[in-house]
């Protein structure tokens, strides 16, 4: 993969993303029809498993799995994203919970974390690998910064495997959400909404549920675990870094 077309896809995030920070963690849960905190906690659940010290959240956006990792244990816990809006607003609401000494907020690329091996005892990221050119090479860059034996997690959308329920879901994202999305949020929210549903159904034709798995195990995770949720709407992945 070139720089460039990394480069492309990161300005593509942030032209994105920066409009919506105030407004991002309301876009999530009508995007995910009110299933996102629901999936949080599952996502959480398996990265907090083995009771880490140090966790590195990566597209934290608005920092809200970073306060929930914080809230449900004693780990110092780093908020990392791209677009800097996304952590100013995260900021605030790290302040306004009372974790400023407990979350650490930094801006930078996934595909370049600029942390040292094995970093962190466990690593979550949220609707990452949607926007990078790279998936597996991103992946292979997560698994560098974990220690042997720790824990990752994921969360990502997912289109419903039954064909009723899929096509329910097509309708929704095609035409319920940039709706919804100009009606409650204007134009950013209409272009939000008008990009996810075919954004999700293009990535999982090029990268299927189980070349996602095989790409982990590829990038040096082992025991993963795939958990589809809300009807296959949200796909929740889990694992631990091999060697431990």
């Amino acid at each position: 993969m070139g720089r460039g077309r990394s480069e492309n896809a990161n300005s593509f995030a942030i032209d994105l993303f920066s409009p919506l920070a105030a407004r991002y963690d309301l876009l999530c849960e009508v995007l995910s029809m009110g299933q996102n905190r629901r999936w949080r906690r599952c996502m959480v659940d398996h990265a907090l498993a083995e009771r880490p010290a140090r966790v590195l959240d990566v597209a934290s956006g608005t920092a809200g799995v970073a306060i929930q990792l914080a809230r449900r244990s004693r780990a110092r816990v780093l908020a990392y994203d791209l677009t800097l809006s996304m952590l100013r607003h995260g900021g605030h609401r790290v302040e306004r919970a009372g974790l400023r000494g407990r979350i650490d907020l930094v801006e930078g690329r996934a595909e370049q974390l600029p942390f040292p091996d094995a970093s962190f005892d466990a690593l979550t990221f949220t609707y990452l690998l949607r926007y990078v050119e790279d998936p597996l090479g991103t992946l292979t860059e997560l698994a560098r910064v974990v220690r042997p034996g720790g824990s990752i997690a994921s969360l990502e959308f997912l289109a419903p495997p039954n064909p009723g329920w899929r096509l329910a879901w097509w309708c929704y994202t095609r035409v319920v959400l940039p709706v919804a999305g100009w009606l409650t949020g204007g134009r950013e929210w209409w272009r939000v909404g008008r990009f996810l549903g075919p954004n999700i159904t293009e990535h999982y034709r090029r990268y299927p549920v189980d070349w996602t798995v095989a790409a982990w195990e590829a990038a040096g995770f082992a025991d993963v675990g795939v958990r589809r949720m809300s009807l296959g709407g949200g796909l929740v992945m889990w694992g631990r870094k091999a060697g431990g």
